[in-house]
């Protein structure tokens, strides 16, 4: 695996790579590595000739300067994970070297998916995504970028960005990875106690209560009272958010049209001190 620190060294390699018209996989990450990381470097190598990791813990996308400092950077880790799974390539630029003007001015017209849910808890946050995404879609080129489903309204966000500005890059959108036991895999979940670990557990049971029971012809509006009185009275779950969705536009949906249209359920809750996010898609 060739490592990179600069745009500059990486744009030489992957310059003779484009000369053959080669495709080029991204994965970008912010390190503390995971089953769910590497499931996105799987499917990059199969669908397409070159993968690219990035690994940047992106300063503009936190609203909570103690939630950067605490963010995990095992990188020696890192690094052997993405050796196990043959990755061609890691990016591994500093602060200054993505951000050389500390005044940069980065706003983009998210058509307000940036100012609901993840982004009304976290202002400011969807703005920073954008603002590293597009830096490293200019420095990588990709053919096509690789996106854990977890963060499912991160997805929606950069699919905008990228009919917006007409990039040449196509979203794949990968299902979301899960312990056995049903918990999301996410770098946050290493700062879970043994206790949290278990208690977290009732983010994932509450969604696929709600998968389960739409299935079974409950209305919307009486399957958010049953998740959202789940997860109050479940222990150590302090809920911020429960909804039911329109995938497209992340709008809240309370009644089933005739004609189905896609749906997610979302959730946000502090466990342990530890905010986590997870959702399923009910219909897709």
């Amino acid at each position: 695996m060739e490592i990179f620190t600069t745009k500059i060294a990486l744009d030489t390699y992957l310059s003779s790579f484009r000369s053959t018209n080669g495709t080029i996989g991204f994965v970008a990450t912010m390190g503390a590595l995971h089953e769910g990381h590497l499931a996105l470097i799987r499917q990059s190598k199969q669908l397409t000739e070159l993968t690219v990791c990035s690994i940047f813990v992106n300063p503009t996308q936190f609203n909570d300067p103690t939630d950067l400092e605490k963010y995990p950077r095992p990188i020696e880790q890192d690094i052997a994970l993405l050796q196990s799974v043959a990755c061609d390539v890691l990016f591994m630029p500093s602060v200054n070297e993505m951000y050389p003007d500390q005044n940069e001015h980065w706003h983009l017209d998210l058509g307000g998916l940036d100012l609901i849910w993840e982004g009304a808890h976290r202002p400011g946050h969807y703005q920073g995504v954008t603002q590293v995404v597009k830096k490293l879609f200019d420095a990588i080129q990709p053919t096509v970028a690789f996106f854990g489903q977890k963060d499912f309204q991160q997805c929606m966000v950069i699919q905008r960005m990228v009919e917006q500005l007409g990039l040449a890059v196509q979203l794949k959108i990968v299902e979301t990875v899960r312990d056995p036991d049903g918990l999301a895999m996410s770098s946050r979940n290493v700062r879970l106690s043994s206790e949290g670990r278990k208690n977290a557990l009732a983010l994932s049971r509450a969604l696929f209560m709600v998968k389960q029971k739409l299935n079974q012809g409950e209305s919307l509006l009486q399957l958010k009272r049953e998740a959202v009185d789940f997860l109050q009275q479940s222990p150590g779950i302090t809920l911020e958010y429960f909804a039911i969705c329109a995938s497209d536009t992340l709008t809240e949906i309370e009644v089933l049209e005739e004609i189905d249209k896609p749906l997610v359920a979302i959730l946000a809750a502090w466990v342990d001190g530890v905010r986590l996010i997870d959702n399923v898609l009910l219909i897709s």
